[in-house]
């Protein structure tokens, strides 16, 4: 990966991951542990934010909650995928709704992959390394 300049200007070449999610605890948590595994993280609180800040801080993935105000994860997801400048980025949903027709729509609409909370945060730390083609990134 490229190295790339964080918000606070400083150099970065971890790979960013971008967590959309209206509850601060679970942006928070996700935050938390995925600093801790050396990524570059920036959360936003819903669609409409992560929308604005494509243009600037375009992430490498996206992990995104399905029940949000403004604009459902998957209305998100269809509207990231119809965009040529950003469709190749991957999404992975990361929501309590984890009924069988949720999952199947989640991968209709383009998602690299689709997990319910509550989390296994190994599964997650290994399935954003598969998409990412990372291994560990800690320093």
């Amino acid at each position: 990966m490229p190295a790339r300049r964080t918000p606070s200007g400083a150099l970065a070449s971890a790979p960013r991951i971008t967590i959309v999610d209206d509850d601060r605890d679970t942006r928070e948590l996700l935050r938390g542990v995925l600093i801790g595994e050396g990524y570059d993280v920036q959360v936003v609180a819903n669609g409409l934010r992560l929308i604005s800040s494509l243009q600037v801080d375009r992430p490498d993935l996206v992990l995104l909650d399905v029940v949000m105000s403004w604009m459902d994860g998957f209305e998100l997801c269809r509207a990231i995928k119809k965009n040529p400048d950003f469709q190749d980025i991957p999404i992975i949903f990361v929501s309590a709704r984890g009924a069988p027709e949720d999952l199947e729509e989640g991968y209709a609409c383009g998602c690299a992959d689709y997990l319910v909370k509550p989390l296994d945060m190994n599964l997650l730390r290994e399935r954003i390394q598969a998409i990412l083609g990372t291994g560990s990134v800690k320093k």
